[in-house]
């Protein structure tokens, strides 16, 4: 039996001001012999978390509509209201190519147009890192994002950013929050529409973007050596299809390949089973396209072209899939370089990745003597970095290891649209040199080590799963290991209790970092476990570490091989 209060929420949408194919949707739903579905639309509020909404489609409170959209979209307006008093204010708005986005995202521009609010409303779907620039670029107080990133073609988001061009960060993302919550109903949200107050962003804004994307290289003569090098790209249905090859382009490269089958915005993603560049089988047409044309190089991104992919030919001369820590380590190593070549380190530069990410980004900006910022998980905490240092020190690239980074800080969320043209620079600049990524990577080990990661994401089911997750949390808390397959725990970090752990000395001193439900363990060989949950599903991730030192390029593989051993024992141990 459905429970009363499910139902006399269900009731309450049927008696608002909803349209009537959403009053049947819900009156099926409560017809319905199996109440499955009624209970998930309706036993809770779609949650605005801190980057905002993510959800299935459908009707009902808990998941993505107009309604809630509307609702989100009218907390947000009020909170801008009251933090920008008696100012002009204005919120950047795009999307990309998910069913319902067009919809999403002129919900939006109405809702906040009816609260006198300016919109700056791109004219047809762009890229999250072109949305983040707009922000800047426009003066804007706020920006929208419609996007699920590279979730299931099922769901749909909304993501929030602030003046600066970033996610929102503490205290702006509790506090809309809070003003979302008080919107009880779609009646009390503003839907008129006022005409007036909306322009758009045109195409010819493409430009302004790319000029900045321009000033990024760094290596414009190895460029017009290798301006034949064989690309091949896929946007994966998504939103990028337009920029990333103008970018390419703009750099100097002419020999691109799309990939066709998948070019075409699509939010049925009709030809991968995830939207995901991380994953290899949405990158299979790619790679096949490029076996045909002799690729130097592959590329792809996500739905919303924040996170980009890099496949490149190994000495073998098969296609290996680099993951985000790879791809950041080489980016950091080269602009690193580069910006020393140039006579550009003074000091004052720095980078930043997140406490997940490869441990290798910080060696080989110390290796540079350049400064280093380690940050929470989620790339809106780079950004913090970036907006602390403004005026004062140099950002020069920074990202995290699930296929996010940023060059350059015009945009301050990862961009896989300049990712992608200065990874395409950077095999250009060594191809003259006689040599490929993976021997870049060798170069990179030889210097800093030879650093491996991969991650294991563990589902538990439903309430219960929640609390065996909260239990084992506790349980590294209350009993901290002292070895861990049989390998001596050297130090923990407790982000979430702010400490950091000698283990040998059975020390303690305190974490200067945001709090975080993060516990981190350090071995005496060098590897590192980060046990991270979910804030909003039933699941535990493990960001798993080794490394150890390469003596020469031709024992690459055979470190490699090890490496993969010592980190399938560890996931065993967690998994």
């Amino acid at each position: 039996m459905t429970d009363a209060s499910i139902l006399n929420k269900a009731q309450a949408w049927l008696n608002s001001n909803i349209d009537e194919e959403s009053k049947n949707q819900i009156k099926a739903l409560m017809a319905a012999q199996d109440s499955s579905e009624l209970i998930d639309s309706f036993y809770k509020d779609l949650e605005f978390g801190t980057g905002g909404l993510r959800g299935l489609m459908g009707v009902g409170s808990n998941r993505m509509n107009v309604y809630t959209v509307g609702m989100a979209t009218q907390g947000l307006a009020n909170y801008l209201l009251a933090s920008f008093p008696g100012q002009e204010i204005s919120v950047a708005i795009t999307h990309d190519s998910r069913i319902n986005n067009t919809l999403f995202a002129d919900t939006t521009a109405n809702v906040m147009s009816a609260n006198g609010i300016h919109v700056k409303y791109f004219r047809e779907m762009r890229p999250t890192p072109m949305l983040s620039f707009a922000i800047r670029h426009y003066k804007c107080q706020s920006g929208v994002m419609v996007t699920a990133s590279h979730n299931p073609k099922e769901y749909n988001g909304y993501k929030v950013y602030w003046e600066d061009g970033g996610q929102v960060v503490p205290p702006h993302d509790k506090n809309i929050i809070t003003e979302v919550l008080k919107i009880k109903s779609v009646d009390d949200v503003k839907w008129t529409r006022n005409d007036a107050l909306i322009s758009y962003i045109e195409e010819d804004h493409d430009l302004v973007y790319l000029a900045e994307v321009k000033r990024l290289s760094m290596s414009p003569e190895a460029i017009l050596a290798q301006k034949d090098l064989s690309i091949v790209f896929s946007p994966i249905h998504g939103a990028s299809g337009t920029m990333v090859p103008k970018a390419l382009k703009i750099f100097g490269f002419e020999n691109i390949h799309i990939v066709k089958e998948q070019a075409e915005p699509d939010g049925t993603f009709p030809t991968v089973i995830y939207p995901n560049p991380e994953e290899a089988e949405a990158l299979s047409m790619s790679v096949a396209l490029a076996q045909q044309v002799k690729a130097d190089l592959v590329l792809a991104c996500d739905p919303d072209g924040d996170r980009y992919a890099a496949v490149v030919p190994n000495e073998k001369g098969e296609y290996e899939l680099l993951n985000g820590n790879q791809t950041g380590s080489v980016i950091v190593y080269y602009l690193l370089n580069k910006w020393r070549e140039h006579g550009r380190l003074t000091g004052k530069e720095y980078t930043v990745s997140t406490i997940v990410t490869t441990d290798l980004i910080g060696e080989i900006s110390r290796g540079f003597e350049t400064e280093y910022f380690s940050t929470l998980t989620g790339f809106k905490y780079i950004a913090e970095v970036i907006r602390a240092n403004e005026g004062k020190k140099t950002f020069i690239a920074g990202g995290e290891e699930s296929y996010g980074f940023l060059v350059g800080d015009f945009v301050r969320d990862k961009d896989g649209v300049s990712a992608c043209a200065i990874v395409a620079e950077i095999v250009a600049y060594y191809k003259t040199k006689g040599m490929n990524l993976i021997d870049v990577l060798a170069e990179i080990y030889m210097q800093f080590g030879f650093y491996k990661e991969s991650l294991i994401s563990i589902t538990k089911k439903g309430k219960d799963g929640a609390e065996q997750i909260q239990q084992l949390m506790q349980g590294f808390r209350t009993n901290r290991p002292t070895a861990i397959n049989g390998v001596k725990v050297t130090k923990i970090i407790d982000v979430k209790e702010s400490k950091v752990y000698d283990m040998v000395s059975g020390t303690e001193e305190p974490l200067h970092l945001d709090k975080s439900n993060v516990i981190q363990f350090y071995l005496e060989d060098g590897s590192k476990i980060s046990a991270r949950p979910s804030g909003t599903e039933p699941k535990i991730k493990y960001y798993i570490s080794v490394n150890e030192k390469l003596p020469s390029r031709d024992a690459y593989r055979t470190v490699e091989a090890n490496l993969d051993r010592r980190m399938d024992e560890l996931k065993k141990f967690f998994g």
